[in-house]
Order: structure tokens, then sequence, then C-alpha cells
């Protein structure tokens, strides 16, 4: 039986930057938007929330939506179709500066300018378009 695997990811903005991710995979080395899976009984405003506390401890609020994935993309690591919800989210309760990078033994996190953001700076298809999109908006 073939599957859904749905991914919630949040574009956290710091003035023209985006903060962004490495992470190792399954031995893979990644760059990707911070988020992850969906998991069930779960929606997908509590998912980013608790990704970004799992993964840089930082209580997030989400400001809006900004894209579900519209085309299909089997996953890289099984034989499921990837679906991708993106929200813009900000800090909830600490004002970031241009400087703080999180890191941790299997990830890492940067700011990346919107001005050079381009598709070939991540690994994933989606991720991919999202950045097209968002070197292409004009207000966020």
């Amino acid at each position: 039986m073939k599957r859904f695997n749905v991914r919630v990811y949040g574009l956290l903005l710091q003035g023209s930057a985006v903060l962004i991710t490495d992470e190792l995979i399954g031995g893979r080395q990644i760059t990707k938007f911070p988020g992850g899976g969906l998991e069930f009984g779960e929606s997908t405003i509590d998912c980013i929330k608790r990704e970004f506390i799992e993964e840089m401890n930082l209580e997030i609020e989400v400001l809006s939506h900004f894209y579900t994935t519209d085309f299909f993309v089997p996953s890289a690591f099984d034989e499921s179709q990837v679906i991708s919800i993106y929200y813009v989210v900000k800090p909830a309760n600490v004002v970031l500066n241009d400087v703080t990078i999180f890191n941790h033994d299997k990830q890492s996190f940067k700011w990346l300018p919107l001005s050079t953001i381009d598709s070939d700076d991540f690994t994933f298809p989606i991720d991919k378009k999202v950045a097209e999109m968002l070197r292409n908006k004009d207000n966020l």
C-alpha cells in the first residue's frame, strides 16, 4: 500500500535572510528549511511548533501559510509520496540577532540572505521550489 509522508516547515525570516539547516539524515548531508514530519493526530501548526522546540529549543508563532506541495514528489527515503506545508513563522518570546546560529551534534542552522537564495542551496525538490518562490517574493 502506498502512503503519504506529510512534512511541515517553518520559514523564519530575520531582516533579509531566512533560517536554513544542515542536517545529517540516514548518513546523508541534507540542506533544508527547519521542520519535520507530522505525527499522527497532530495539527500542522502544532507540528511546526514542536519541531522548532525540538530542533532549536525555540518557541515560535505561526504568521501565515506560505506554500503546500502542488506536484508529485516521491520520498528520497521510502515508498511514500511527500506533501510539504510551509509556514512563515517568528520567534515567540525572543529577538534573534544576525549572528545567532544554533548547533548540535547532527544539525546546524544558519542565515541565508534572500538576495542570494537559490534552488541549488537545497537538497529536496520541494525546498528548491520554495527557495525560488522566496527569491521572487516581493513582500513577506
